[in-house]
């Protein structure tokens, strides 16, 4: 079995920065691409950022040249850097990871981790 632990998220005044992160661990052969996705009340789930394990990364377009995201391979982690955010960030931001399992090597499964909530508010 695989986990996804996401930490960092909180409230911060608009103009303000969060950093999140989130930890694949378990039953991993290998990773091959790590994302963030959020979703506001009454909106639906969107991709934020994502990054494939060999360095591509990928951005939508509202928070271009605002955050980046990064990853440290030999933790299986990745991270979203937030910078100058703005009240419509607010939302839960989730993880999500492209895994090869040990068990199945062959397949890619996407796995989930449990959301964590940005508030962006003065």
């Amino acid at each position: 079995q695989v986990q996804l632990v996401e930490s960092g998220g909180g409230l911060v005044q608009p103009g303000g920065s969060l950093r999140l992160s989130c930890a694949a661990s378990g039953s991993i052969a290998s990773v091959v691409a790590m994302g963030w996705y959020r979703q506001a009340p009454g909106k639906q789930r969107e991709l934020v950022a994502s990054i494939m394990w060999g360095g591509n990364t990928d951005y939508a377009d509202s928070v271009k040249g605002r955050f980046t995201i990064s990853r440290d391979n030999t933790k299986n982690t990745v991270y979203l850097q937030m910078n100058s955010l703005k009240p419509e960030d607010t939302a839960v931001y989730y993880c999500n990871s492209r895994i090869r399992p040990r068990a199945s090597p062959s397949w890619i499964i996407d796995y989930w981790g449990q959301g964590t909530q940005v508030t962006v508010s003065s």
